[in-house]
């Protein structure tokens, strides 16, 4: 076998094993903060951080309903100047937690994506999530890391190869916003 079909193999066996409970689960949870007037915030470093912007702006965007408000998403990797500042001012363990300090309201959501689930600056703004009233959710790989024990709901991808992680993770955004479209559009 190849390189590439292994990984065709392997990527295949990772959606196959995805809970489809779970993924509704969560469809569900955004679609209630939808209906909330909540927010939805989204965190993520490296290949994690683009599908943080990406799942962003589809929930804003992909999920729009013609004459229907539009889901409040944002991704806090975004802002190069925040996080630059905030990682030398205060430390990179907390580009992420100290974002959320005074833009958090009790019922909104926070998703963390962490391929190992053990990203310091993901678990601290979780933490800090849970402790003000989020509803929290992770997306990781791996054996979920820590970051699974800090969430009310998490999907661990089956897989310990990051590519395949993070390919799944995309394809989650996708289906996660396909479900909230189908929701706002009802």
């Amino acid at each position: 076998m190849s390189v590439i079909s292994d990984y065709i193999d392997g990527l295949g066996d990772c959606l196959k094993a995805l809970p489809e409970e779970s993924i509704t689960d969560i469809a569900d949870i955004i679609y209630k903060a939808y209906r909330e007037n909540k927010q939805v915030i989204i965190m993520g470093n490296g290949g994690s951080a683009s599908t943080a912007s990406h799942f962003a702006r589809d929930l804003r965007i992909g999920s729009a309903a013609k004459g229907k408000p539009r889901v409040r998403a944002t991704s806090i990797t975004d802002n190069m100047a925040t996080i630059t500042s905030l990682a030398n001012d205060i430390g990179y363990d907390s580009i992420f937690k100290e974002q959320l300090v005074g833009q958090l309201d009790e019922g909104d959501v926070v998703i963390g994506i962490s391929a190992s689930g053990n990203s310091p600056n993901v678990l601290e703004a979780m933490k800090y999530a849970r402790e003000n009233g989020a509803i929290t959710i992770a997306l990781t790989g791996f054996d979920g890391g820590k970051l699974k024990g800090l969430v009310d709901k998490a999907i661990i991808v089956a897989s310990r190869d990051y590519g395949q992680v993070e390919d799944v993770h995309l394809s989650l955004d996708h289906m996660i916003t396909c479900s909230v479209k189908a929701m706002i559009a009802e």
